[in-house]
């Protein structure tokens, strides 16, 4: 098994002896050497994977959104409205008391 840069990799068990292979086994340093080298391949896995995945964005047109006009324009709109509003009551019969016919 390759080292993939850990300081500590496994040892080649194919050089050493029967005795020292199952001494190197039985103690449990391969398989933690052995994890950290897997450890070290999936965390560069997953950093390759993410380098070169799109970027989660939302697509903007341009020309949408950006300055509008401000506060003048809100002004100058509620003037217009409240004239339209005055213009269109002038226009309605002048009502003093509309329970007059209905009651008396």
């Amino acid at each position: 098994m390759q080292k993939f840069g850990v300081k500590k990799g496994p040892v080649d068990r194919r050089r050493l002896s029967d005795q020292d292979k199952s001494d190197y086994n039985g103690s449990g340093a391969y398989g933690e050497r052995a994890s950290a080298v897997k450890r070290v391949k999936a965390y560069r896995g997953d950093r390759a994977y993410q380098a070169k995945r799109p970027q989660a964005s939302t697509p903007h047109t341009p020309g949408t959104g950006g300055m509008g006009v401000g506060l003048g324009a809100q002004i100058e709109r509620n003037r217009e409205i409240g004239s339209n509003k005055r213009k269109s009551e002038s226009f309605r019969p002048d009502m003093d008391n509309i329970y007059k016919d209905i009651y008396s």
